[in-house]
């Protein structure tokens, strides 16, 4: 078979035939994986994008758009009335990039150099809990809870060693747990007292404080590389 030149490409390309380096094209830019992070849970608006990636401004967010949608990973539509907003979310393609974020996370969070102190999203701890899950641990657990932070609610379901993340809050749970992504980090990563949570006021729960505290028990660190 004779391999055609493809014409049209980035003019920051690495001129590579490798896939990964055509990745790199395409996603390779300061900030793109970020926002493809913030898509992986389902549309947002530009103001939610900027919420979320605070140290972004608004023109290289802008930018990061345009590229991602120009790729074909990203697609902007507007939402039905009484919404009628435009939001920004990844196409089918865009979707299928999900295994490779949640295992770079995996493979860095190794880093001797990786600072859990610094901000955290709460899309991203979503996707943190989908990186480190350990279906061994969660056999026979059967736990549906609710995590909200400011306006933003998740939805989070262990069953069967099956662990479900959603956007939007169940009708039931077994708890609700308000607070910052960086508190439920420690709680579940750092192994942080939940009691001790609680008395900061970093995190609120109502409902089964032991449902909590058992879904946390679910992860562990990996040990920093040597």
């Amino acid at each position: 078979m004779k391999l055609e030149k493809i014409t049209g490409k980035s003019p920051r390309s690495y001129e590579d035939a490798c896939a990964t380096a055509h990745a790199l094209d395409l996603l390779g830019e300061r900030w793109a994986l970020l926002v493809m992070r913030e898509l992986m849970l389902g549309p947002r608006r530009f103001g939610d994008l900027r919420a979320s990636l605070p140290a972004i401004s608004a023109n290289v967010l802008t930018q990061r758009l345009e590229g991602l949608e120009g790729a074909g990973v990203v697609r902007r539509r507007k939402l039905p009335p009484p919404a009628s907003v435009q939001v920004y979310e990844l196409t089918e393609w865009g979707l299928e990039a999900e295994p490779i974020l949640l295992s770079l996370g995996k493979w860095a969070v190794r880093s001797p150099r990786h600072d859990p102190t610094l901000p955290l999203s709460p899309v991203a701890l979503m996707l943190s809990f989908r990186a480190k899950f350990e279906a061994g641990k969660a056999r026979g657990l059967d736990i549906l809870m609710a995590f909200r932070f400011g306006a933003e609610s998740f939805s989070v379901g262990v069953m069967n060693g099956v662990l479900i993340t959603e956007r939007g809050e169940p009708q039931r749970t077994d708890a609700v747990v308000s607070g910052s992504p960086s508190a439920i980090a420690g709680l579940a990563y750092g192994k942080l007292p939940l009691a001790e949570l609680e008395q900061q006021g970093a995190l609120e729960i109502a409902g089964e404080r032991t449902a909590l505290q058992r879904f946390a028990d679910l992860f562990e660190m990996p040990p920093k590389a040597g």
